[in-house]
C-alpha cells in the first residue's frame, strides 16, 4: 500500500482520514524523499542532454565572451566597492531630495502665478487713470499760458508718480519672488524630513514583521525536526526490541530477521496508474472508497484463511475484534472504558483495519495495512506481524509510539446481543 502511494505520489482522502498524526508525519517525509529522488534523476538526465547538445554545436555559431581584466579573469564590477559609488541610503536620500525639490518648485510656481495675476490687476487699475488725465489736458488748453505751465508741471508730477508706482511694484514683485524662493526651500526641507520619517517608520515596521516571521519559521523548523527525530527513534527502538525478544514475524528492510511470513501475493506493479492490485482471482483491491459488499467479500476470501480476528492457537474470536463499524461507533464503545482500552475494527472505507485507542481525554485511530497478507501500522519501515493477534500481543508490552505511550491494556468487546461482525462470517 505504501509503495503504491509513493509510486502515484497521491493518497485518497478517505485513506488519509484513517491516519493518525504520527502516521501522517512519517508518510509526508517519505513522499518528500521520493520527490527529491525523482528531481535528482531528472536533473542528471537534463545535464546529460545539455552536455550532448554542446558537443553537437557548430564552430561558427555565436557565443558569449566575457570581458577579462588584467589578471585574465572575468571582469566584475560590484556596486558600492568603488570610492565614488554611493550607498543605498545616499541614493534613497538623493531621490527623496529631488522629489521634495520638484514638489516645492511646483507649489512655488502656483504661488508665483497667483501673485502675478494680482499685480497685473492692480497695475491695470493704475493705467486706467490716463484717459482722465488726457481729458483734463484738453480742457486746460483753453486756459491761460500760466495755467498751462502749472498744468504741465502737474502732468510731470503725475508721470513721476506713475514711474515711482511702477518701481515700487517691481520692488514688491522682486521681494515676493525672494520670499517665494525662501518658502520653496523651507517646503523642500519639510517634505524631505516627512519622507525620511515615513521611510524610517515603514522600515521599522517591516523589520519587526520580518523578525516575527523568522521567529515563527525557526520555531516551526525545530518542531518538525523534533517530530521527525521522535518518529525515527520510535521505529528504531521498536525494531531493536523485536530483534531481541523474537516476537515479530517479519522485520522491516532496515533490520531483517524473524520468523517467515505466509507466502506473499505476486508483486504489485508500482508503475500502473489504475490503482488496482489483484491478491486473489476475481477480487479487485483498490485504495479508493470501497462498498460494504466489496469489503465483506475481501474479508471472506483473504482474511478468514489467515485467521484474522481469531485468538492465537484457539478457534474463538478475540474480544477486541469488531466488524465494519465507523469511527464514531468505535468512539462510543470506548467512551465508557478507561485509558488503554482498545478495539480493532474492519475499515468501512478501505480494505484494511483500524486500531481505535482510548486516551485519557481523547481517542486515537491507527490504520493497519493488510495488503501483503501481513499486518503492520501504515508508515515507513514499520514492524510486520503475521497475524492481528501477534500485533496486539506485541503492543501489550511495547507502546505503539514513544511520544503517546499507547500501550494496549484492556480489549473492548461487543455490547448487547447483536454482534457487529456477524455479516463477515455468514
Amino acid at each position: 500500500m505504501l509503495e503504491q502511494i509513493l509510486a502515484d505520489m497521491c493518497i485518497e482522502p478517505e485513506l488519509l482520514a484513517e491516519l493518525n498524526e504520527e502516521q501522517k508525519q512519517i508518510l509526508f517525509f517519505k513522499m518528500r524523499e521520493e520527490q527529491v529522488r525523482r528531481w535528482k534523476e531528472k536533473e542528471a538526465l537534463l545535464e546529460k542532454e545539455q552536455s550532448l547538445d554542446k558537443k553537437s554545436k557548430k564552430a561558427n555559431e555565436k557565443s558569449v565572451k566575457w570581458l577579462l581584466g588584467s589578471d585574465s579573469d572575468v571582469w566584475v564590477w560590484v556596486m558600492g566597492e568603488h570610492l565614488q559609488d554611493k550607498t543605498y541610503d545616499q541614493i534613497c536620500d538623493d531621490i527623496m531630495a529631488e522629489r521634495a525639490r520638484q514638489q516645492a518648485q511646483r507649489e512655488a510656481e502656483e504661488i508665483r502665478k497667483r501673485n502675478e495675476e494680482e499685480l497685473v490687476k492692480r497695475f491695470s487699475n493704475a493705467l486706467s487713470l490716463e484717459p482722465q488725465i488726457d481729458s483734463c489736458l484738453d480742457s486746460w488748453k483753453k486756459k491761460a499760458i500760466e495755467e498751462e505751465q502749472a498744468r504741465l508741471t502737474e502732468v510731470a508730477e503725475q508721470k513721476r508718480t506713475e514711474l515711482e508706482l511702477k518701481m515700487k511694484e517691481e520692488e514688491e514683485r522682486r521681494r515676493h519672488e525672494e520670499e517665494l524662493k525662501r518658502l520653496e526651500e523651507e517646503r523642500t526641507q519639510q517634505i524631505y524630513m516627512d519622507l525620511k520619517e515615513v521611510q524610517q517608520t515603514v522600515q521599522k515596521r517591516e523589520d519587526k514583521e520580518w523578525q516575527e516571521s523568522l521567529r515563527k519559521s525557526k520555531a516551526a523548523d525545530v518542531r518538525r525536526r523534533s517530530i521527525a527525530k521522535q518518529a525515527r527513534d520510535d521505529h528504531k527502538r521498536h525494531s531493536l526490541k523485536a530483534v531481541e525478544n523474537g516476537r515479530v514475524a517479519a522485520m522491516s528492510k532496515a533490520f531483517g530477521g524473524g520468523k517467515p511470513l505466509p507466502p506473499k501475493p505476486k508483486p504489485r506493479n508500482n508503475i500502473q496508474r489504475d490503482h488496482v492490485t489483484g491478491s486473489k482471482s476475481g477480487l479487485q483491491r483498490t485504495l479508493s472508497t470501497s462498498t460494504r459488499e466489496v469489503i465483506i467479500r475481501w474479508f471472506k476470501e483473504e482474511q478468514i484463511p489467515l485467521r484474522a480476528g481469531y485468538e492465537k492457537h484457539t478457534e474463538r474470536l478475540a474480544p477486541w475484534f469488531h466488524g465494519i463499524i465507523s469511527r464514531e461507533e468505535a468512539e462510543d464503545l470506548l467512551s465508557s472504558k478507561g485509558q488503554g482500552s482498545f478495539l480493532i475494527r474492519v475499515s468501512e472505507k478501505i480494505m484494511g483495519y483500524v486500531l481505535s485507542y482510548r486516551c485519557q481525554d481523547s481517542f486515537k485511530h491507527f490504520l493497519i495495512d493488510a495488503s501483503e497478507d501481513s499486518y503492520c501500522f501504515l508508515g515507513v519501515e514499520q514492524l510486520v506481524h503475521s497475524t492481528l493477534s501477534d500485533l496486539v500481543e506485541y503492543h501489550k508490552v511495547e507502546p505503539i509510539t514513544m511520544m503517546g505511550r499507547e500501550q494496549l491494556l484492556e480489549p473492548c468487546g461487543q455490547t448487547g446481543n447483536c454482534l457487529d461482525y456477524s455479516d463477515l462470517f455468514q
